[in-house]
């Protein structure tokens, strides 16, 4: 009876307080609507330009497999020196060179008939117009080969074949990842600025005179937050599914278990920050600071973690929604992979008990 009536004081303090729903409702939306439809690791659209020194036929069946290309928008130049111009100034991302002698050299083992020149201020976007570029010049180099009934010579035949996300849409990846950073703030700061109020506002010293025992107050705390948490948890995943379009492959009870152990590393890491930092501002910069920024740029949700340096892929260990992050593409794209799954949530469980270990040494039921 003592537990039911803290967790009916604290259901009923969160309903009176609009911040709690507003983190674990509003703030979903807003973040999956910005990184959704604002944020875009696919380059389309790519200004290139396109210089014919001499046109003909060719060159113009050339050009015209750019213009149809939903990667490039292409702009025309008769000479190499207009376009390089126009590189310099940042009018156009590359240039595709068509010399003069580009019929006479097609389908020859000559000197490559085409030049390319792309700008490598970002080293990201040049290797993307590049790749694409290329990918596009071969594709219509074989298909002209074969229009003349030809061989197209080439020391290596690509058979390309893309799982888990055929259309390289990076939104797909990037949606079920966000759903941890979305969770981690939930846990995170509401049990963190929470608790931290009740501290700055006397009441958590009320709370200590009372019969209520450790493990009470304890689980008083954590069991609203954790349901709120999941409720928020499930708005995302709804929203992911049904506006983002992500598919869900793995099964829907074993990501909300996934979930639940997330949500409770979360909550134990903003209640330890809480009983360390008794202060709201300072709560939630310290919340920020160790779950949202760690798991924002070292959980491989937006930045891969194999391209890191080894020093700091073995930090990543450490972070808590490097796991889930792994576990939630997984079961969004690729399904139930059990060799995959498995050991993040082993990863997750074991990290849930160190962090409520830690609070339950460092909570005690008295004035320090």
């Amino acid at each position: 009876m003592r537990l039911w009536g803290l967790i009916r004081k604290e259901s009923l303090q969160i309903l009176r307080d609009p911040s709690s729903i507003a983190i674990a409702f509003i703030m979903p939306v807003v973040l999956l609507f910005l990184f959704g439809y604002g944020v875009s690791l696919d380059a389309k659209h790519i200004p290139v330009g396109i210089v014919i020194e001499q046109p003909d036929r060719e060159t113009q069946s050339l050009a015209g497999a750019f213009e149809r290309s939903e990667f490039f928008s292409p702009q025309y130049f008769s000479v190499i020196q207009t376009a390089q111009k126009a590189l310099d100034e940042h009018q156009i991302d590359g240039i595709v060179w068509l010399r003069s002698n580009f019929s006479a050299q097609l389908l020859s083992n000559s000197a490559s008939p085409i030049g390319v020149i792309v700008n490598g201020v970002d080293s990201n976007q040049a290797n993307i117009t590049q790749r694409y570029i290329t990918g596009t010049w071969q594709a219509w180099l074989s298909h002209y080969a074969e229009s003349r009934g030809q061989s197209l010579q080439m020391p290596v035949s690509v058979e390309q074949r893309v799982w888990f996300n055929t259309a390289l849409s990076s939104r797909l990846f990037l949606v079920p990842g966000l759903i941890a950073i979305v969770m981690t703030l939930i846990g995170s700061l509401l049990t963190a600025m929470v608790v931290a109020r009740e501290w700055e506002r006397g009441t958590m010293e009320a709370m200590m005179v009372t019969p209520l025992r450790r493990s009470e107050i304890l689980a008083g705390k954590l069991i609203p937050y954790f349901v709120l948490g999941m409720g928020g948890m499930l708005f995302s995943v709804a929203l992911a599914v049904w506006q983002f379009k992500v598919p869900l492959h793995g099964s829907f009870w074993l990501l909300m278990l996934s979930s639940a152990l997330f949500m409770l590393v979360a909550l134990a890491i903003g209640l330890l920050i809480s009983i360390v930092a008794k202060n709201q501002f300072v709560a939630g910069l310290l919340a920020i600071i160790v779950t949202f920024l760690p798991a924002f740029i070292l959980s491989g949700f937006l930045f891969d973690i194999h391209s890191m340096p080894s020093w700091i892929q073995f930090i990543t260990y450490l972070v808590p929604a490097r796991y889930f992050v792994a576990i939630l593409q997984t079961l969004f794209l690729a399904g139930d992979v059990w060799s995959v799954v498995l050991p993040n949530i082993g990863a997750l469980l074991m990290m849930a008990l160190f962090y409520f270990l830690l609070v339950w040494r460092k909570f005690h039921k008295r004035l320090e």
